[in-house]
């Protein structure tokens, strides 16, 4: 991804009033979020002066050998989050009769389906997208959940 379509991204953000974006391809990770510390009197969620953040983070190896650390590190003992990519209705299991996609002590790789998200009638089945074992489910089956909220703690393997 090049510097012209990180800034097409940032416009598309600032025009549909979007304060979080994050995207994930091979090995190449963004994280954009605008409007840190709730934004300031008379700040209008399109406004340029909000700051914006960036995270990313690319293990291409740069001449000499190094690659570059952009993104934080993160202990392997540290719990981490699954997070929910969309705003809908949580659900555990497939159906009501059917038994918990996963459960704490569960071990997930990236194509392990965690939970199911409704949304606008449509089932969406939710993958791990990490390797580790779940520590916790922060979440009630059949409850509303957001954008970004935290669904699984998991520890990664």
């Amino acid at each position: 991804m090049d510097l012209k379509d990180i800034k097409a991204i940032i416009d598309l953000m600032k025009k549909n009033s979007v304060s979080e974006f994050e995207l994930e391809k091979q090995d190449f990770k963004i994280r954009l979020k605008r409007g840190m510390n709730g934004g300031g009197a008379g700040m209008s969620p399109t406004d340029d002066s909000q700051p914006m953040i960036a995270y990313a983070s690319a293990p291409a190896a740069l001449p000499g050998g190094n690659a570059p650390s952009l993104a934080l590190p993160t202990a392997a003992s540290v719990d981490a989050e699954i997070k929910s990519p969309m705003i809908g209705t949580f659900y555990r299991a497939p159906s009501p009769e059917s038994a918990d996609y996963v459960e704490v002590g569960s071990e997930v790789n990236p194509d392990t389906v965690v939970c199911i998200i409704e949304a606008m009638k449509v089932m969406n089945e939710i993958k791990a997208e990490v390797r580790g074992v779940v520590t916790q489910v922060l979440v009630e089956s059949a409850k509303p959940v957001e954008f970004g909220q935290p669904l699984f703690k998991f520890r990664p393997l």
